[in-house]
């Protein structure tokens, strides 16, 4: 018998589980949460993306060292101005036995242009034009600097296999954000697993495809995903031998997984930036930037790093990270506790005022001990916070609502551009085009938003890298949200089985690569 590890609700144990007939190559793994949906265009997360790596393909994707390879799309060229032409792989299926062609990715295009989380990604795109059964034109409305940035979110869609309706008579392409969908219970991909056996909460099962179309690929038959909330049950769980790969590795315990036998620490620079946002529609304090500045500066970015995180991120003070065209080091993290308080008084709010706060217990790296620490913090200068976390399944619908004063949200630019962070934290939230769609605090300047615009429309590195500084010092100034810190990334791994050759910056293990030594 294998012994599964789970989380339950009242304390966190190692339980065993059912057994299971394992394949050749079996490797079990144990991330804090499982995905929340099988859909891949019902939520822009880390989850759904690491989901859609698994049992979708990019047209292409990055690499280790932040470069573009090929995935479905062989071959692209720049047709003209507004036009990138891509040559799709032959031979390429579904899992439904569907073949893959140019169709498919018309379709997909046309949904994510629905989708709420994606839309905004895709609106410098009008159309993706047909040429051949293989072969189509990404067309933009003016030329566009991150063609091949946005195309690692395209993951062709089976079109068939999604048209159409239900037994119940809805559209199976339908996307239902936190709801009861056919593409958030069913999926066929072109990717490296299939999706055997998912139990929300408890456990999914991956089956290698066994008509991949890349052969050269990795030698994993089987991945079971196990959702282990509480960190040193995960821990636990790695150095037991229960499991086999585990993210994220808390801080806490970098030292001694580091120091184990028999497992591999793997640790990277990351560019996730962790926020707060104040609800302006919410508070009316917060409609006065000297308050939202008083709270920015009664926030220990430096102490939190120190204390919570063990030193493993990086203090923020902007969302963009060092190596982005907006970062400068001019917009450096701010702590000053009299410079908070005075800014309250001369705002009229010197006695403070009392607001609610929510963060996830389950998505970032110590995500709970942060908040309590910032509401801490904010006693300080006299705000009383009503502080709630919850798993992260519970969080970002309560985000949705915008429903807390305060709310935590971390964000890598998976576009690895400045102009991401402002899209879909502050810029003017804006239904029809999907912009400020995770913008709780309802931020809004449309000097910031006009400044993003124009580099999203300018090709030259050094005009964009003065119109992001200019937009990001827009944000610093009005203290538009809290930056905390970068989180920085750490997997812990069973050694052999070369898991450092898979993980990124971008935190999407590509599982279907994994080659595992024989014996391991």
């Amino acid at each position: 018998m294998t012994k599964f590890v789970r989380s339950l609700a009242a304390a966190a144990v190692v339980a065993a589980m059912a057994p299971v007939a394992f394949a050749e190559t079996t490797v079990r793994v144990a991330y804090d949460a499982d995905p929340v949906s099988l859909d891949p265009h019902e939520q822009l997360s880390g989850g759904t993306l690491q989901l859609s790596h698994m049992v979708f393909d990019p047209l292409v994707r990055w690499t280790q060292d932040l470069q573009f390879e090929p995935r479905l799309a062989e071959s692209w060229e720049q047709i003209d101005g507004t036009t990138m032409r891509f040559k799709l792989r032959s031979g390429v299926t579904f899992h439904s036995g569907n073949a893959l062609t140019a169709k498919d990715v018309d379709w997909t295009f046309d949904r994510l242009k629905e989708s709420d989380d994606f839309k905004a990604i895709f609106a410098p795109f009008t159309d993706v034009e047909v040429v051949d059964e293989m072969t189509f034109d990404l067309k933009t409305s003016e030329p566009y600097p991150l063609v091949l940035h946005s195309a690692t979110y395209i993951f062709p869609m089976d079109s068939a296999y999604y048209s159409g309706t239900t037994a119940d008579g809805k559209e199976k392409a339908e996307i239902v954000k936190h709801g009861d969908s056919f593409a958030s219970r069913n999926v066929s991909g072109t990717g490296p697993f299939i999706v055997s056996e998912r139990e929300q909460g408890v456990r999914v099962v991956f089956d290698r495809y066994a008509d991949y179309w890349d052969t050269d690929a990795g030698n994993v038959d089987k991945i079971v995903l196990t959702p282990i909330k509480e960190d040193p049950t995960r821990v636990a769980a790695l150095l037991s031998g229960d499991v086999d790969f585990i993210a994220p590795v808390p801080p806490t315990d970098l030292k001694r997984v580091a120091e184990a036998q028999g497992v591999d620490l793997i640790t990277m620079p990351g560019t996730r930036i962790i926020t707060f946002q104040m609800n302006q529609n919410r508070v009316e304090a917060f409609k006065d930037a000297r308050v939202r500045q008083a709270i920015d500066y009664a926030v220990n970015n430096a102490g939190i790093v120190d204390r919570i995180m063990r030193g493993f991120g990086t203090v923020g003070g902007q969302a963009s990270p060092a190596g982005y065209l907006g970062y400068s080091e001019g917009y450096a993290p701010r702590f000053d506790l009299e410079k908070a308080k005075s800014l309250m008084a001369e705002a009229g709010y010197a006695d403070g005022f009392s607001i609610t706060m929510m963060a996830p217990n389950n998505r970032y790296v110590n995500d709970d001990k942060i908040a309590q620490a910032v509401a801490s913090m904010l006693a300080q200068i006299n705000i009383k916070v009503d502080l709630q976390t919850m798993p992260k399944a519970q969080y970002w619908p309560t985000f949705d609502e915008r429903a807390a004063d305060m709310m935590m949200i971390g964000w890598h630019a998976d576009t690895e551009d400045s102009a991401n962070f402002h899209q879909f934290l502050t810029a003017c939230p804006d239904d029809a085009t999907g912009n400020g769609q995770y913008n709780s605090g309802n931020y809004c300047n449309p000097e910031a938003d006009a400044l993003m615009n124009a580099a999203n429309a300018e090709t030259d590195p050094a005009k964009r890298t003065e119109l992001l500084q200019k937009l990001e010092g827009i944000l610093y100034d009005e203290a538009a949200f809290i930056p905390l810190h970068w989180q920085n990334l750490a997997w812990g791994a069973k050694s052999g089985m070369n898991a450092g050759d898979i993980v990124n910056a971008l935190n999407f293990p590509y599982f279907g690569d994994l080659i595992v030594e024989t014996g391991s």
